[in-house]
């Protein structure tokens, strides 16, 4: 009875005087914490504890409170608060003799330090002890605080210590050693050579603790080496293919059982060291084969566990150089994931099949049927997966079931869905159509459907593809027709049916250009204005959407004269409209009706079929544009800027910015109708024709627009020139062109053909309207002319046509140097009117020979879209050094005109130029001086206000003073 007594009393004894018991202060601080209402009172209670501690600190309290102030301590760290002057008291601990001190030690040093805090250079010491130690659980706590906290100079200095003890008896110590090991191969990737033989004998072992901190070292050290991942290849096979069979064999483990699979987590790691070991190895791959096979086969997909091994098994499968049989199983794994109710498992399914189809796309198309439904998911983010993926299921076997399949979904997809999945339904139509029925069906079901989720590109494109298939116009129309009549509430949809109503309102109503399937519609003229009318009325937001109404009721009321008067009716109804477009619009459109019924047919003629192709190169540069603004587009229209292959696109000058051949885009000139065939020279420089009843006239039309090209200053006429000047010459019957109006320096007597004569011999056929007063040398199909000369440099054209192929002219241009002195970096540039497409070779050099030694050739091909309409015409620019000076030369390419004509014109160009820029900047110069004196002006009135009002408070101070008595 006495010795359980004496019993019950020690052990009362031991627990007042834990640490850690219920009579400690820890708990007591821990309560009040908790007890605080406010995040002030929490605040009084931190800053009174942390005082106590530091003041046990400053009085070197004893051995029994230190580590009660350090668990202390590192609760308040938890919570927040700075607890930095009680590092040192940590390595007092660790240097402690006992085992809970070090405990409390090597606790703290791992929340309160880390591998910055200088402080950490003094533990070093303590570390190594320690790890020396006889204790195998202070060994632990040392391997544990290195495996942490350590430090690239630790690492060195004790990766000894930590090689030694993976080769220990004790399976905490090795399993905990190589732990640590991964830590210094991560810092020091230099060491990683001293660990890779114990890393292979430790896949020997049979403790699953040790067996996966082997797998973590062997997966660190090819990371950090690839001497280490040869070696392990050669090594590690064997042992990782013998564990994971090991691992998948064996019988019922309490300790290592999760769900009925036995150890998940040594599967896993495994199978991702494969995947490494792998990648890229044929040897390896063939090896890991069979034992890939039977985890995939043999491992039941009814528990999360096994999942988890599966889908790292498949992932290890399509990494690896696997054979095509394998490949097709982890693939149907991934199939029978899709039918899983987990969510994540389905979500992982589709990852992993968007990157499995760049690897057999054939395998991944067996479950396409799966992966529509998964498009049709509750889960957003499943359904946007899985639509990704469908569209990289697609291709020209399978587009038009599986577009169907989702454009039957996308009346009954989610608002917030519906924009996506328009985008891609879209995209698939655009890149698959073989046939433009098709595209047209499609495009129109979906405006029908998702009309007010479309991107405006996608209408824009439907407009433009109709107006090009002349024989589906009537079709289109009537497609269109029949759908405003079911979804008048889709805007897409609305424009494109009313843009075509407006075009083809006849076909629409005579039934033109029937398809052998289609029904026959009897539609009325009255009920194609009431189409119209009906989305005018009901979209009164969209400026867009009226306008086009409003255009689409002028063109009607040409196509239907007995229902102008209605039309008339509707369109006034605008002309006070608060949007001015629409006014305007209003108010034009009515006086066409009513007073302009002789042009009206002419003037509301049926649009000609767009340019397809100009269009999709636009469309592609500005999406290029829009992913990234700072790289050039790829594409050039016809009209732009192509540079030769490797040069780089040199700085802006201002001779370039004048004949815009530092620009990229293509020139917009106003079309006009009356233009005779040879305005070349108009589109050349960027500017219109002026009608033959205005040519004799005097006008100061041509010095604004020759103002509107440069960008610089005024009009001439303002700043004193007269305007006789830059009056053209008369021309009877012709159209003269803008730049002999412009260029007033040149001579009157020039003469312009209004007329072109028909090429009487292949010389003229050649050069797209060369003069028969033009130099030509050469024979059979190859001529070569003199393009520019100058002082310093010779340029010529060879020109050759293509057998067949009228349009196109093969131009290989000489460049020779008349100089002393060698021309390095020469760049030749050249820019073309709209109807003309250019193509660029790499010139055969950079380097022009000085006093015509030698030559620099560049090849180049020119199409002529208006062939036997308009004469080719070109803008050349050449860019090059003498002696590092950089130098330019401009010239304008008219083969058209005479020799003397054309050297007169690239002569007075830069002259032209000086002078309009010169009459800028004095007028700048003007304006400056006039806001200069304006400037002191204001300053000198604002002094003399000052002083006025300086004066004034004297005078009433002193007065106040004398009221006073003061004076």
């Amino acid at each position: 009875m006495d010795t359980v007594e004496k019993i019950v009393e020690d052990f009362a004894s031991d627990i007042a005087m834990s640490p850690f018991s219920s009579g400690t202060r820890l708990r007591d601080m821990i309560r009040a914490i908790r007890a605080c209402k406010t995040a002030a009172e929490e605040r009084a209670v931190v800053r009174r504890e942390c005082a106590e501690i530091r003041a046990a600190i400053s009085e070197g309290g004893g051995e029994g409170i230190r580590h009660r102030n350090m668990a202390k301590l590192m609760f308040i760290h938890m919570l927040g608060y700075p607890t930095h002057f009680g590092q040192m008291e940590c390595l007092k601990l660790i240097a402690a003799a006992g085992y809970p001190e070090k405990r409390v030690g090597y606790l703290g040093l791992m929340l309160l330090l880390d591998e910055r805090q200088e402080v950490l250079m003094l533990v070093t010491n303590s570390l190594k002890q320690d790890l020396n130690h006889s204790n195998q659980f202070i060994v632990g706590l040392a391997l544990c605080a290195l495996g942490n906290i350590c430090s690239a100079e630790m690492a060195r200095d004790l990766s000894p210590e930590v090689e030694r003890l993976m080769r220990s008896r004790e399976v905490n110590t090795k399993k905990k050693a190589a732990l640590c090991s991964v830590r210094i191969v991560r810092k020091v990737p230099d060491l990683a050579e001293n660990f890779m033989g114990l890393a292979s004998s430790l896949l020997k072992e049979k403790h699953h603790g040790i067996l996966i901190s082997a797998v973590q070292l062997c997966t660190e050290l090819c990371k950090a080496s690839k001497d280490a991942l040869e070696y392990l290849r050669k090594n590690c096979i064997d042992g990782l293919v013998r564990i994971l069979r090991d691992v998948s064999n064996s019988s019922y483990a309490p300790e290592y059982d999760v769900a009925g699979i036995s150890d998940p987590f040594l599967h896993i790691r495994v199978l991702k060291l494969m995947h490494i070991l792998g990648q890229g190895d044929a040897d390896c791959s063939e090896y890991m084969n069979d034992i890939l096979a039977q985890v995939a086969t043999k491992t039941e997909s009814n528990k999360n566990a096994a999942n988890a091994i599966l889908y790292e098994c498949v992932q290890t499968i399509m990494g690896i150089e696997a054979t095509s049989g394998l490949r097709v199983l982890a693939i149907n794994i991934l199939g029978r994931f899709l039918s899983n109710r987990d969510n994540n498992i389905r979500y992982v399914a589709l990852n992993m099949l968007m990157r499995a189809i760049t690897v057999d796309t054939q395998a991944v198309q067996r479950h396409r049927t799966t992966i529509l439904e998964c498009v049709k998911d509750a889960d957003a983010s499943i359904r946007k997966r899985a639509l990704g993926l469908v569209f990289l299921l697609v291709n020209d076997t399978n587009v038009k079931p599986l577009t169907k399949e989702l454009i039957d979904y996308l009346d009954l997809a989610d608002p917030d869905f519906k924009e996506d999945l328009t985008a891609k339904i879209c995209s698939i139509v655009e890149r698959f159509s073989q046939e433009k029925l098709w595209y047209i069906d499609q495009m129109i079901k979906v405006l029908s459907l998702a009309g007010n989720h479309v991107k405006d590109d996608v209408w824009h494109a439907l407009v433009v593809v109709i107006s090009n298939a002349s024989e589906l116009q009537g079709y289109s129309v009537r497609s269109l027709y029949r759908s405003l009549q079911a979804f008048v509430d889709q805007g897409s949809l609305i424009r494109v049916a009313v843009w075509c109503i407006g075009e083809y309102g006849e076909m629409l109503v005579n039934n033109v250009g029937m398809l052998q399937l289609e029904e026959p519609i009897t539609v009325t003229e009255s009920d194609a204005v009431d189409a119209v009318q009906l989305a005018l009325n009901r979209y009164s937001t969209d400026v867009t959407t009226r306008a086009m109404c409003l255009v689409a009721l002028l063109k009607l009321s040409s196509r239907f004269p007995s229902t102008s008067e209605r039309i008339k009716q509707i369109v006034s109804k605008n002309k006070e409209n608060i949007v001015l477009e629409l006014q305007q619009r209003s108010i034009e459109f009515s006086s066409i009706i009513q007073r302009h019924q002789s042009i009206r047919p002419s003037l509301l003629e049926r649009m000609p079929a767009l340019d397809e192709a100009s269009y999709l190169v636009k469309r592609a540069s500005t999406a290029q544009a829009t992913l990234a603004a700072d790289k050039p587009a790829p594409t050039v229209s016809p009209g732009g800027l192509k540079l030769p292959n490797g040069v780089a696109k040199p700085p802006t000058s201002p001779l370039a910015d004048l004949l815009d051949l530092s620009s990229d885009a293509p020139v917009i000139t106003p079309a006009s109708t009356t233009a005779a065939p040879n305005d070349f020279l108009q589109d050349l420089l960027g500017i219109g024709g002026i009608n033959s009843s205005t040519a004799g006239a005097p006008s100061s039309a041509s010095t604004d627009i020759l103002i509107d090209l440069l960008s610089i200053g005024s009009s001439p006429s303002q700043n004193g020139a007269p305007a006789a000047d830059l009056s053209p010459p008369a021309q009877l019957g012709a159209v003269v062109p803008e730049a002999t109006d412009l260029l007033s320096s040149l001579s009157s007597s020039t003469s312009v053909s209004g007329t072109k004569s028909a090429p009487a011999v292949q010389d003229m056929d050649l050069l797209d309207g060369l003069t028969s007063n033009t130099s030509v040398s050469g024979h059979d199909n190859y001529l070569s002319i003199t393009a520019f000369q100058s002082a310093t440099l010779k340029i010529n054209f060879g020109f050759k046509k293509q057998p067949g192929k009228p349009q196109e002219t093969t131009i290989l241009a000489t460049f020779t140097n008349l100089t002393s002195s060698s021309y390095t970096d020469f760049v030749f540039q050249a820019a073309v009117p709209k109807f003309i497409q250019l193509r660029l070779d790499p010139a055969s050099g950079n380097i022009v020979p000085a006093s015509g030694d030698g030559s620099v050739t560049q090849g180049f091909n020119v199409t002529n879209n208006q062939h036997g309409q308009k004469p080719l015409a070109m803008r050349i620019r050449m860019s090059y050094k003498v002696n590092d000076w950089n130098k330019a030369k401009s010239a304008i390419f008219l083969p058209g005109y005479s020799a003397d004509r054309t050297r007169s014109l690239n002569t007075h160009i830069p002259k032209a130029i000086d002078r309009v820029r010169r009459r800028g900047e004095d007028r700048h110069i003007g304006e400056r001086r006039q806001g200069e004196e304006r400037g002191a002006a204001t300053a000198e009135s604002e002094e003399r206000r000052a002083a006025a009002a300086a004066a004034t408070e004297s005078v009433e101070r002193r007065a106040g003073r004398t009221m006073t008595g003061e004076e």
